[in-house]
């Protein structure tokens, strides 16, 4: 649906750089805006627009296109309701579902333009929280962080810094007075920070960092003494012992592949080999109350064939044919230092040696 309109003849209009009011017309031309539907069909406004001379001699805009007020803007191709109409479900709904919405409705228009109408809304007003919550995000992980600052009250986002740094959220706080709570990470530039630029504020931690922290603290006492916890399962019945496997004739088992009849090597140490243990003795456990493979494999998390595999092996070792091979690797001359690290405490490939 079309509608035409023009701006009246001999109404003076402002130069938007001198202010200095005009009516001489340099030319006309047309101008198509996208409205708001009506009655589910899309509704075009085709307008004829002024531009108009500067009568003022010292201005550097020699003509202007007049603009009406609550109906056009600066190259703008959509009436201000529809703006604020889809601007306001970008904010509700994806840039995507607001594209397909507007079809039904009768508009055309593209998820970047949803997007870049999003972006454009002002920030909402706000005030110094009494709780403020403090945190860092990567713009680019291991390389670039920034901080946020957020209301842990009302939980909307308050700032965005463009570092992580004490300097800059001293500043930000004493800019900003009245804050009664930092909750923050333990990270040291946020600490000093808060101490410099807010003396009297309480400090305390935030939920999901005291639970991520303490979970790596267990973590890392876990795999220091997984030798312990192996002691802990009960040891096997030798009359559900199941009968041995014939050995595997491969050559990492037997040792024929070089030609010399060499005893096996012993199997690489290492988290894997210890979670296969764990896994395996955990199903022989289960296997010799009576349970199901069904029953074993809901309450472990595994696959109803992993846990045959598991429960018809004699031993973890046994299910290891063919996965270690005699291959040489570019680690060979570093595995001593290697094992050194991991004996330590160290998983971590990126931390430095102490």
């Amino acid at each position: 649906m079309a509608i035409e309109a023009s701006t009246p003849e001999g109404r003076l209009v402002p130069c938007p750089d001198c202010g200095v009011p005009s009516e001489r017309v340099h030319s006309r031309y047309g101008q198509r805006l996208a409205d708001a539907p009506c009655g589910g069909r899309g509704v075009v406004i085709e307008l004829s627009v002024r531009r108009l001379f500067c009568d003022n001699a010292g201005c550097r805009r020699v003509t202007f296109a007049e603009q009406v007020e609550g109906l056009t803007c600066r190259y703008g191709r959509r009436t201000p309701v529809l703006q604020r109409m889809l601007a306001g479900l970008g904010v509700v709904l994806a840039a995507r579902a607001v594209a397909r919405l507007a079809l039904l409705l009768g508009v055309v228009v593209s998820r970047m333009t949803v997007l870049r109408l999003v972006m454009a809304l002002p920030d909402p007003a706000w005030e110094a929280p009494r709780v403020l919550g403090i945190d860092e995000f990567a713009t680019r992980k291991g390389r670039r962080y920034g901080t946020i600052m957020v209301d842990c009250e009302t939980h909307q986002p308050l700032d965005l810094l463009s570092d992580r740094d004490a300097d800059s959220v001293a500043a930000w706080l004493r800019e900003h007075p009245g804050i009664e709570i930092i909750c923050r990470d333990r990270a040291t530039v946020f600490a000093d920070g808060a101490r410099k630029g807010a003396p009297n504020a309480q400090h305390c931690a935030d939920k999901w960092h005291v639970w991520h922290n303490l979970g790596e603290a267990v973590e890392r006492l876990v795999s220091r003494h997984r030798a312990l916890l192996r002691d802990l399962v009960e040891p096997q019945s030798p009359e559900l012992e199941p009968e041995p496997e014939p050995p595997d004739p491969s050559p990492v088992a037997t040792g024929a592949a070089t030609g010399d009849g060499a005893s096996p090597e012993p199997y690489p140490q290492g988290k894997f080999l210890d979670r296969l243990r764990d896994t395996h003795a955990a199903v022989r456990a289960q296997v010799e109350q009576g349970l199901s493979l069904r029953e074993i494999a809901r309450r472990l998390g595994l696959g109803r064939n992993t846990v045959r595999k598991y429960a018809r092996a004699a031993s973890p070792e046994a299910m290891l044919h063919g996965q270690w091979q005699n291959r040489t690797s570019k680690l060979d001359p570093y595995r001593p230092y290697i094992e050194q690290r991991i004996a330590e405490g160290c998983t971590n490939p990126v931390q430095a040696p102490r």
